[in-house]
């Protein structure tokens, strides 16, 4: 894999220090700028003389060898904001992106759990092992808050107030809100922190300082990973007769789509799961609209005469 040149490692340091990126999301920009790079190479160019020509070619050659568009857009958004850094910070005088045509992604809207099957999914968990309270926590508490998986597997004990029935969850760029949620939710966390659940994983010493903090534990006693929180969600979702594409995000699109279903504010669900713009969390009134014509074709006896 190409290294990167000076001037891309400090737009990474630059994005980390006055744009608050995530870990993740400059991991995402570096493989992207990497591979970009090793591309520059080959044609013997590099980011401070690649022409707008060259990017045109390069933007077709990735659309004709990547099969998921959103792939090559995500790459190409990461190449505009390092040529929009080159010129603020006068590495360039001009930006090769500018009027490069975009890469349109098809716009797919979420398919959430109907209401009954995110019941089965819930119930899908039985037994009393430690193992057991810490599952029904974590999938309660996705439902009942459209927590991003990283923002659940990064809690610390401090962020609940299971009586208040509050949660502070950390979203992208370490935003800080406060969501509630309901009392099924409360009482598996109840559970999970009893004498029978988290206490039973605590090992003799943590391996880690930040582990002792951790709401969710994996069997080892250090905090839960984000591709434990998975395989959590994909093990009850096969128990509970779902589809193997359901995921941790799926819980978030059924959470608020249910929200939606049951008349919640707009804004207040936007609030809630953490969006910037109001646009994104509008995509649900498309999924509970599609949802309420099912319903009204279905029930009401008039929907649908025929002539």
């Amino acid at each position: 894999m190409a290294t990167l040149p000076l001037e891309a490692e400090e737009f990474l340091s630059w994005m980390l220090a006055e744009k608050g990126r995530s870990a993740n999301t400059l991991g995402a920009y570096r493989r992207d700028l990497r591979s970009y790079v090793a591309w520059l190479t080959e044609q013997g160019s590099n980011v401070l003389d690649v022409d707008h020509d060259a990017l045109v070619v390069f933007v077709g050659e990735r659309q004709a060898s990547v099969s998921a568009t959103s792939s090559v857009a995500r790459q190409l958004a990461a190449i505009r904001m390092l040529h929009r850094y080159l010129t603020i910070e006068g590495h360039r005088l001009d930006d090769p992106t500018v009027n490069l045509d975009g890469v349109k992604v098809p716009s797919g809207i979420p398919k959430p759990l109907t209401e009954a099957q995110a019941v089965s999914l819930l119930d899908a968990v039985v037994g009393h092992e430690p193992i057991d309270h810490r599952d029904r926590a974590l999938l309660e508490l996705l439902y009942a808050t459209g927590a991003r998986i990283s923002e659940a597997v990064g809690l610390s004990i401090g962020d609940l107030d299971i009586d208040g029935r509050l949660v502070r969850l950390y979203g992208k760029g370490s935003k800080e809100r406060i969501v509630p949620f309901g009392s099924s939710a409360a009482m598996a966390l109840e559970d999970w922190f009893s004498a029978q659940g988290r206490a039973r994983l605590v090992p003799a010493k943590w391996k880690r300082r930040n582990d002792a903090d951790a709401v969710f534990l994996n069997t080892r006693g250090g905090r839960l990973t984000r591709q434990g929180a998975w395989l959590v969600v994909k093990k009850y979702g096969r128990q509970a007769g779902l589809n193997d594409d359901l995921s941790p995000h799926v819980l978030r699109h059924s959470c608020a789509t249910h929200l939606l279903d049951h008349g919640a504010d707009l804004r207040v669900v936007q609030e809630m799961l953490g969006h910037v713009s109001i646009s994104t969390t509008q995509v649900y009134t498309r999924v509970s609209q599609e949802r309420l014509w099912d319903v009204y074709r279905s029930a009401h006896p008039r929907a649908t005469l025929v002539r």
